[in-house]
């Protein structure tokens, strides 16, 4: 199975070139590690230790976190297992403010990608 933690060159490459005016959501969908190896610790909670280090930037950017919370029941899906373990929906108010924050030299995306086991991070603009 292919997991996904962080953007790629091309994903970044090609957002770049999207026509995206004003304010847009990002949904991400979270899996967590059970345990980050290096760290001895879940990977719940190396998330948590990433969005406080990452709220300031989210601070000095505008962000602003719409939605934070964990799945209990697919309505639609497997009926077994729930593919996520949270969903986390933040807007930005440009794609300017969001490319400036996460390539930020001191932004903490290694932090967030050892958290996880799978993720998407899917753009949504308001029409």
């Amino acid at each position: 199975m292919k997991t996904y933690t962080s953007i790629t060159e091309k994903q970044l490459s090609d957002f770049l070139k999207l026509p995206i005016a004003g304010s847009f959501q990002m949904i991400n969908l979270l899996k967590f590690k059970g345990i980050i190896e290096e760290q001895g610790i879940t990977g719940e909670e190396g998330y948590a230790e990433y969005m406080k280090a990452a709220l300031p930037f989210f601070k000095a950017t505008n962000a602003e976190i719409v939605y934070n919370g964990k799945p209990i029941y697919e309505l639609i899906g497997p009926a077994d297992t729930l593919e996520w373990d949270k969903i986390l929906i933040v807007q930005y108010e440009s794609k300017e403010e969001f490319i400036g924050m996460i390539s930020h030299k001191a932004y903490p995306m290694e932090m967030r990608s050892r958290s996880l086991l799978d993720s998407r991070l899917i753009l949504c603009a308001n029409h």
